[in-house]
């Protein structure tokens, strides 16, 4: 390599450090004030930067969201990929894609933060290479809950099922991105122990539900019922009485059924005061 060249590669390197880092930063700004409430001279201060300095990395807040968002999705996918690179057995696959996302999560809070909350943001255009992006992050995650519904597990009365339904594939998927993304909003590590253990909680959570035959799981709840027969409340008012005359017209083992399930449901009362 020539001198010329060396020096053009360790520029080039610097630039890229540089950037990633007003990235970074700005994300932490962007989280903290909404996109809509920076501006290019806010973001430039908020990342240390000469406002000229911040021009020559991004030409519009539009193109930081762009490259924040896309970088974002591009190393989830990335990092997924070779984290699952030689993990055969499909129940460990989908913990180390649990434990990879949420270890993203916890050392980038702000950039989840922006991910989750700012993508309407920008236009139809740019939206939409960001969506094929997640598609693709979502995919890899939607191929393992799909493999692990239809192999099942080794513990006993966990087996597979023949054909996995596809809209049960993409319901547990998009409950599992639920649990993943949010948890930015809540994980403390004081609290809630390392990215490890929030990660063998989620991961029991989900593949003890994929798996287990329990008659619960596919059974119709006479919950459903019950609250069918219940009209929904207004946006405003109190709709008490007529909650009451529906719910007088209930058979008697639906009103047992019903006390049942209020008595289970005391215990959180407390957290709604």
């Amino acid at each position: 390599m020539s001198h010329v060249s060396a020096e053009s590669s360790t520029r080039q390197l610097r630039h890229e450090a540089q950037r990633l880092e007003i990235l970074k930063a700005a994300a932490a700004a962007i989280a903290e004030h909404g996109f809509h409430g920076m501006t290019m001279r806010g973001l430039a201060r908020a990342t240390g930067r000469g406002l000229a300095t911040f021009y020559d990395y991004f030409s519009s807040k539009e193109d930081l969201l762009f490259s924040l968002q896309t970088d974002a999705f591009g190393t989830m996918a990335s990092s997924a990929n070779a984290a699952l690179e030689g993990v055969d057995d499909h129940v460990d696959r989908l913990y180390v894609f649990i434990l990879n996302h949420l270890r993203y999560s916890a050392e980038n809070r702000s950039v989840m933060r922006v991910l989750v909350h700012e993508a309407s943001a920008l236009p139809a255009g740019r939206r939409k290479t960001v969506r094929l992006l997640k598609e693709a992050y979502f995919n890899i995650c939607r191929d393992i809950v799909a493999s692990v519904l239809a192999d099942g597990c080794s513990s006993p009365g966990a087996s597979g099922v023949d054909r996995p339904d596809s809209a049960e594939v993409e319901r547990v998927t998009y409950s599992m991105f639920g649990m993943l993304n949010w948890s930015y909003g809540w994980y403390d590590p004081r609290l809630h122990g390392t990215p490890q253990d929030v990660a063998r909680t989620i991961h029991t959570l989900a593949v003890c539900g994929l798996v287990a035959r329990c008659p619960e799981r596919f059974a119709p709840s006479s919950l459903e019922h019950h609250l069918d027969a219940i009209a929904l409340p207004p946006l405003i008012g109190s709709s008490g009485r007529k909650v009451a005359t529906i719910g007088s017209r209930l058979s008697p083992a639906e009103k047992k059924r019903t006390t049942g399930a209020e008595l289970r449901a005391r215990p959180m009362d407390r957290n709604s005061a």
